[in-house]
C-alpha cells in the first residue's frame, strides 16, 4: 500500500536549488498545483508521473514509501480524445481486462462505471455510443469514472479539471471516495480551495506549500455557491430554458 510520496529539491529554470527540503504527499489528500502560465506546473506533475530520480530537466528526486505498482499513477491531460473504434461499454470492459480482472474480480460492472461517469458529465453517456463521438467532457468523465471504479491507480494527476466540461466537485468526491492521492494543476480559485494544500510553482521551482486555512474555507463556501449557480444556468442554457 502507498504510504507517501516524498519529493526532494531539484533546480529552477536558472539552475538555482529549489528552496525546500522535501515535500511529502499522502493518500486521501488533494493537492492543487498553482502558478503562472509557463511556471513549471506541468513539469512538476510529470516528475511525479515518471518517479524522477534526478534524471529529468528539474533534477528532482521522487521517493515512494510503500508499494506503487505499474499502472498505479494515472494522468489526465487537458486534451482527451479516443481513437479506438468501439463503443463505450466495450471500452469499459477492455479497461477492466487491462487491470487483470473481470467484473467479479474488479468489483464493478460496466453499468456502475457508466453511472459514475454520468454523475459528473454534463452530457449523458450511453453504453452503445461510439468513443469517437464523445465530447471532451464526456471522454474525461468516462476516464475519471474508470480510474475511480476500476483501476488500482493510487495517484491521480489532473491537468486543469475546470476545462473538462464536468462537475469537478463531484469528480473529486468520486476519486477521494477511493482513497486516492489527487493532484490538480489549476488557475481557478474554486478548484484550488477544494484542495487540502496548494503547491506554489514559480520559475520552475516549488516556492511554497500552503495549507488551506479556515478563512479560505469560508471563501470556498461563497465560491462554491457561485459555481453551483453558474453550473445550473449552464444546464438551462444548453437545454433552451429561461435563465432566471
Amino acid at each position: 500500500m502507498l504510504n507517501s510520496i516524498t519529493i526532494f529539491p531539484g533546480i529552477d529554470k536558472d539552475g538555482a536549488r529549489e528552496p525546500f527540503e522535501r515535500v511529502i504527499l499522502r493518500p486521501r489528500e488533494i493537492y492543487a498545483i498553482v502558478g503562472n502560465t509557463g511556471s513549471g506546473k506541468s513539469r512538476f506533475i510529470s516528475d511525479i508521473e515518471q518517479i524522477a530520480d534526478s534524471d529529468t530537466v528539474t533534477k528532482r528526486r521522487v521517493v515512494v514509501d510503500g508499494a506503487l505498482d505499474n499502472g498505479s499513477i494515472a494522468f489526465l491531460g487537458q486534451s482527451m480524445r479516443f481513437v479506438l473504434d468501439c463503443t463505450v461499454e466495450e471500452f469499459i470492459r477492455l479497461h477492466q481486462r487491462c487491470y487483470n480482472g473481470d467484473e467479479r474480480i474488479a468489483g464493478c460492472t460496466a453499468r456502475s462505471v457508466l453511472e459514475a461517469a454520468n454523475s459528473i458529465a454534463s452530457e449523458r453517456l450511453y453504453p452503445g455510443a461510439l468513443l469517437g463521438s464523445l465530447s471532451g467532457g464526456q471522454s474525461r468523465a468516462l476516464m475519471i469514472a474508470g480510474i475511480s471504479v476500476i483501476s488500482n491507480s493510487r495517484v491521480v494527476l489532473i491537468d486543469e479539471i475546470e476545462n473538462a466540461g464536468i462537475d469537478k466537485s463531484r469528480a473529486l468526491e468520486l476519486l477521494m471516495s477511493r482513497d486516492k492521492l489527487v493532484m490538480i494543476v489549476t488557475h481557478d480559485p474554486h478548484t484550488a480551495l477544494i484542495a487540502d494544500k496548494r503547491i506554489v510553482i514559480r520559475n520552475g521551482a516549488v516556492k511554497n506549500v500552503l495549507d488551506t486555512t479556515e478563512t479560505e474555507r469560508e471563501s470556498y463556501a461563497r465560491l462554491d455557491a457561485a459555481y453551483r449557480l453558474i453550473t445550473n444556468m449552464q444546464f438551462k442554457l444548453r437545454n433552451g430554458e429561461e435563465l432566471c
